[in-house]
């Protein structure tokens, strides 16, 4: 099983391995939601994932709820019953072991930001620039 949560440990969840399917998605409505230029996904059956605490909730757009730790922010979750039906998508960067859910695919990409198509060839520092 996979574990993760919040920021501040008001939310922690318990998820299977096993997902749908696992993506970044460059849509307006994650990046606004997320404040972020992409945010990765994984998509699994809700009756195989465990919530502890109180997620609040976030009626996106007609179909979405998304929802987050009401105490630090953070978004955790995403439900669309018509394009997702009995899926959760979770917020892979939430897992406390992210790398165990690699992304499989670039999702809405009409709406990437320009500059993410070359993101990868900038210069790269293990921290801060000196």
């Amino acid at each position: 099983m996979l574990q993760g949560g919040c920021h501040c440990g008001a939310v922690r969840y318990e998820m299977s391995p096993e997902v749908k399917h696992s993506s970044l998605c460059h849509c307006r409505d994650c990046r606004f939601c997320a404040g972020a230029p992409v945010v990765a996904w994984g998509a699994v059956e809700k009756d195989k994932l465990k919530i502890e605490g109180e997620p609040q909730g976030y009626r996106s757009s007609e179909n979405v709820t998304r929802l987050f730790c009401g105490r630090c922010g953070t978004g955790l979750f995403y439900v669309n019953e018509v394009a997702l039906p009995g899926l959760v998508d979770i917020q892979i960067a939430t897992l406390d072991d992210p790398d165990a859910l690699p992304v499989q695919l670039h999702v809405q990409t009409a709406e990437r930001i320009g500059w993410m198509k070359t993101a990868h060839e900038l210069p790269e520092f293990e921290r801060y620039p000196g």
